[in-house]
């Protein structure tokens, strides 16, 4: 009896999809999972630099998508003090544009 070939390459291309998905999603880990390459050290060097920088900002712009608890985790200011400062904003609402008080 012969076997078709698609019935042999099948199971090895679904295989060979599986390794190579686990090879990538390895390398991403080993790698840190930043996608321009640089090792975890430097890129916690760098978040350290952008932390220090946002939290000096007086001022927010609201971007497509931003939810004030994010804003809170972005900037490093507590929820309930973006809240405190920006009596008129409603979290439900909040729209592309808006602007928001980080500091007094």
């Amino acid at each position: 009896m012969l076997r078709r070939p698609a019935r042999i390459f099948a199971p090895l291309c679904l295989v060979a999809c599986a390794v190579a998905v686990l090879l990538i999603v390895n390398a991403n880990k080993d790698s840190g999972g930043s996608k321009d390459g640089n090792t975890p050290a430097q890129t916690s060097t760098v978040t350290t630099t952008k932390q220090s920088t946002k939290k000096s900002r007086k001022r927010y712009t609201v971007k497509p998508g931003d939810v004030l608890s994010a804003i809170a985790i972005k900037t490093g200011v507590p929820l309930d003090t973006l809240v405190r400062l920006n009596p008129d904003v409603d979290a439900q609402t909040l729209h592309a544009g808006q602007t928001l008080k980080l500091a007094p």
